[in-house]
């Protein structure tokens, strides 16, 4: 449905996106990630046709967004991170308009009730927009994305600024939504596209540093991660850690064990820690008490593949 190739983007010498390639098949929710300044803004202002890539291409159902602009927006509803609401219109008056805008062919009435069923703005149809609650602005906002009925649904930070009951209605909109749309869904906030998206891409630093389900990345992640806790001195322990082959960071964590040390350990690229660490322990002096894998949430994940912390 989306496919994204071989994306750069530079101002001057900067590259903000580095040869960044993915796609988002029919029907699918994929969460975007990545840390301020990482280039997931301008990726979502690339896919939507806002910005111009340096090189690479974005084709949406199989038209090119920058060679049949007309065709490729057609079929996409986006919603940025600062819903486009005229304040001073009712939900009603700013529909209408956005219909008029995109020149939607459907049938207006039936078209705009069936939106606003979809995002649940019924009952505030002929209110003013701006007496209205945060919450209901999203909605407002996703309901203006779905006009035209696209078959994709860009959503920039869709649950920023929500009360947590809010935050849980736009969840299940999200979700409801996946079932008839290709979704793709930006935010910061790691539960909500923990809860709602099918998979992730992570950038980084304007590259790809991760494309898949949540459950494949947290398992190759944690072969490479371990936990562990030795008896003997910290200090001494932690300088052969540091000379063993085969790893590739080694991190004090707090033991509040007597004459015990703990660290989480990451082995190189393609390497299994367990047995990086069995092999130590059996020609050191020391005994292992504990070995486990590290705690793979999804904000472990991110901090792992960004070095960043989620905000």
């Amino acid at each position: 449905m989306i496919e994204v190739k071989e994306l750069v983007k530079k101002y001057g010498n900067k590259t903000v996106l580095d040869h960044v390639s993915f796609r988002v098949n029919e029907g699918e929710v994929l969460g975007l990630l990545g840390p301020n300044g990482a280039g997931k803004s301008t990726t979502m202002n690339i896919i939507t046709g806002n910005l111009s890539a340096t090189e690479g291409s974005v084709t949406i159902d199989g038209h090119d967004i920058l060679e049949e602009p007309l065709k490729a927006k057609k079929q996409l509803g986006y919603l940025p991170e600062l819903p486009p609401l005229y304040q001073d219109m009712t939900v009603k008056e700013y529909l209408n308009f956005v219909y008029r805008l995109k020149k939607c062919t459907l049938p207006k009435k039936e078209h705009l009730e069936s939106v606003c069923r979809a995002a649940r703005v019924s009952d505030v149809y002929d209110r003013v927009i701006k007496n209205l609650s945060k919450g209901y602005k999203q909605r407002i906002g996703i309901a203006q994305a779905l006009i035209g009925a696209p078959k994709v649904l860009i959503l920039d930070e869709p649950t920023v600024g929500l009360d947590p009951k809010q935050l849980i209605e736009i969840r299940t909109l999200i979700q409801e939504l996946g079932k008839k749309h290709t979704v793709i869904v930006s935010s910061h906030i790691l539960s909500e596209i923990q809860a709602v998206c099918d998979r992730l891409v992570v950038i980084s630093r304007g590259k790809l540093a991760a494309d898949d389900t949540l459950e494949n990345l947290s398992v190759q992640l944690e072969g490479n991660y371990l936990r562990i806790r030795i008896e003997g001195p910290e200090r001494e322990v932690e300088q052969a850690l540091l000379k063993v082959g085969g790893l590739k960071s080694v991190q004090r964590l707090p033991c509040k064990e007597k004459r015990c040390c703990e660290f989480e350990v990451r082995a190189k690229e393609q390497m299994d820690a367990r047995r990086i660490i069995a092999s130590f322990i059996k020609k050191s002096p020391w005994l292992l008490l504990e070995m486990s894998g590290a705690d793979m949430s999804l904000e472990n994940i991110f901090l792992r593949l960004t070095g960043s912390k989620a905000e």
